[in-house]
């Protein structure tokens, strides 16, 4: 063959490659318009899924669900009147007026048991109902008067601790609403799983799911602030308790040389 046979012959395959690639990329540029547009349809022809929002979380999952959160809130702020009355309630000048420890040791350092008594009645507080208790029994002997100072301070820290155990009340009922809140989620996303179809079930198990959630982390925000408060106010309210004990024994020692002295 000569040399323009074979140029000719190499000429109409580079055309006939050259014509294939052609169709090919032809052929492609039309697939990827026509997968497009059924990717744009399908896009189209399905709905936006939104997210759920605190108030579809609270209002649109059912009345058991609107019970718990109602349970919820009513502890949040059942913890926070405790909390504040505690706040309020034990205090040092509250527990241990320093005007009624002042009025008794002047009172009693002058012998006139009356006007210790007197300042105790116009200074109400846990420590004159001890002195109270204390001065009651002053005819029996001291060991008698010490025995009623420490059953009446009993009894006052057994008052207090009545009303800080309200916050403890509070941080013990939190997680359990918490997880009453969880249990009612999931039975709502079962629910929903068994019952919504199409792009519908996505949102509502969505919604589910943040119900139960929501209400766990709410549980755990009320329990984690009552039970770090009730340990301090009770280790607070001991601890002020103890030293109104402690400064009654020390008014009252003057008792103790008056009896030692009547005796001689």
């Amino acid at each position: 063959m000569s040399g323009k046979g074979r140029f000719g012959w190499a000429t109409l395959a580079l055309t006939g490659l050259l014509t294939a690639a052609g169709g090919a990329g032809n052929l492609y540029a039309q697939a990827a318009p026509a997968a497009g547009g059924e990717a744009g349809g399908a896009e189209a022809a399905a709905p936006a899924v939104q997210g759920a929002t605190f108030y579809q979380v609270v209002f649109g999952c059912g009345v058991a669900n609107l019970v718990c959160w109602i349970m919820i809130f009513a502890c949040s702020f059942a913890a926070v009147w405790f909390l504040i009355d505690c706040i309020l309630a034990i205090r040092r000048d509250k527990l241990i007026p320093p005007q009624l420890v002042e009025g008794v040791r002047e009172a009693l350092s002058h012998g006139d048991l009356g006007a210790a008594l007197e300042a105790c009645e116009v200074n109400p507080s846990p420590l004159a109902r001890i002195l109270m208790g204390g001065f009651a029994n002053v005819s029996e002997g001291y060991e008698v008067i010490q025995e009623a100072v420490g059953s009446c301070a009993g009894m006052e820290t057994e008052k207090l601790m009545q009303r800080v155990n309200y916050l403890n009340l509070c941080g013990q009922i939190a997680p359990m609403l918490g997880l009453l809140g969880t249990v009612v989620g999931m039975v709502l996303a079962f629910a929903t799983l068994a019952s919504a179809t199409g792009a519908a079930k996505s949102q509502l198990l969505a919604v589910a799911i943040s119900t139960a959630l929501y209400t766990t982390v709410f549980g755990l925000m009320i329990a984690v602030p009552c039970l770090l408060g009730y340990t301090l106010l009770k280790n607070y309210a001991v601890r002020l308790i103890l030293e109104s004990e402690a400064t009654v024994l020390d008014l009252i020692k003057v008792l103790r040389n008056a009896e030692v002295e009547q005796e001689e």
